[in-house]
């Protein structure tokens, strides 16, 4: 069984005592670790790559707070992919359903903490990639805020998407970490007022997930003062998630781009064609899209505001069945992207919970509130926690 270390024996104690004091957590095989050289999932990237001369400012915080640093985790090559699915370091096993991927690209560090090897873990949240292995393999899991937590240290994506995030087995360590990096943020017990039910986002959903989510929606909704139930997207999501897909690419490849050309690394077929497709993008409608992103940012600032959370199924459906078609996978991909899209185009925070099971396989239910509210919609998800509990009764 692959319980998705990558290194297991990359151990960094703790610089001080905290909040986090007598926790583990594992680092997903991106992050700068002092001496350790990254593979981002690819070992032509290992071989061509250093060691790293300090940790990432990230790790530092964690381990300055008390926490240990317990091993490097399998990632997606380059992190370009939602399956966690790796030819070179092996598909790490979804322990809530073995016959499921456990979903990437953050696939080794969900897979530790489900496994309960460690207490939390960090990864990176691109298109989905803390979001939709938290949901597969039954944890909570927050993409942060854009640019609320610094990715010095940490091998790109596509940078005006990328975060840094963590998962948990429970509410209070998936809050405790965020105590110690959201040192920003304002120390509010606010509650919000005005819950969001976009029509689209659960229109995507499979009807088994919607069977589950909707009597926990509706519980939630008598904490609300306002409730509405809008459609976000005019054209449909679909579109959003085109939009991602085109503004995400044309980084991915001028990021990777340089490399590429001069290793011709070894990838598995489905990355290939990814990185393949994302090379014949035209640069020049860069700009223009960014200005569609602008509009789509302007649609859903306006409907969550400063006290909104928006609430939406993380995932369409349960993790797909390992071995699953390509083609079919790639459907199943592109749904769950027209999801992950919203808060990867709007920069705004999402946390996932654990809510229940379809025939034995975790389900998601996110929330989503206004940039800068991660702190906020910690502490909410922490206060109201007897209504996932009950919902999982």
């Amino acid at each position: 069984m692959n319980n998705g270390f990558v290194d297991q024996q990359v151990v960094v104690k703790p610089t001080g005592d905290g909040k986090l004091s007598g926790l583990t957590f594992a680092v997903k095989d991106i992050f700068d670790i002092k001496g350790v050289t990254a593979s981002a999932g690819n070992p032509d990237w290992l071989r061509t790559h250093e060691a790293a001369v300090g940790n990432a400012p990230v790790i530092d915080a964690l381990l300055a707070e008390g926490a240990t640093l317990s091993g490097t985790t399998i990632t997606d090559e380059l992190m370009f992919s939602l399956n966690g699915e790796n030819i070179h370091y092996g598909t790490p096993t979804n322990p809530k359903d073995s016959r499921r991927i456990p979903g990437g690209s953050s696939s080794g560090s969900a897979v530790v903490v489900a496994s309960g090897v460690a207490d939390f873990a960090l990864g990176t949240d691109t298109g989905g990639s803390v979001r939709v292995p938290s949901s597969y393999c039954g944890l909570f899991g927050i993409r942060p805020t854009h640019g609320a937590i610094s990715t010095k240290g940490v091998i790109p994506l596509a940078e005006s998407f990328d975060t840094v995030g963590w998962m948990a087995r429970d509410t209070e360590t998936l809050l405790n970490v965020g105590n110690v990096l959201f040192t920003d943020q304002a120390d509010t017990e606010l509650a919000f007022s005005k819950l969001i039910i976009p029509t689209d986002a659960w229109a995507v959903t499979d009807a088994a997930s919607q069977e589950l989510l909707s009597p926990f929606r509706s519980a939630i909704q008598e904490r609300f003062s306002t409730v509405t139930s809008p459609k976000l997207a005019t054209n449909g999501l679909s579109e959003w998630m085109t939009l991602f897909r085109l503004i995400q690419g044309i980084e991915i490849w001028e990021t990777h781009q340089q490399w590429i050309k001069e290793t011709n690394p070894t990838f598995a077929p489905d990355i290939a064609d990814r990185f393949k497709w994302a090379s014949t993008l035209d640069r020049d409608k860069y700009e223009p899209k960014t200005i569609e992103r602008n509009k789509v940012r302007s649609r859903v600032n306006e409907l969550v505001g400063n006290d909104g959370v928006l609430v939406i199924p993380t995932t369409p459906g349960v993790a797909p069945l390992i071995g699953m078609s390509g083609k079919e996978l790639e459907k199943k991909r592109s749904s769950t992207m027209e999801l992950c899209a919203i808060a990867g185009l709007t920069g705004l925070p999402q946390v996932t919970i654990p809510v229940g099971d379809v025939d034995g396989a975790p389900v998601g239910l996110s929330f989503i509130a206004g940039a800068n509210q991660d702190l906020r919609l910690l502490k909410w998800i922490e206060a109201n926690k007897e209504l996932w509990l009950e919902s999982r009764e």
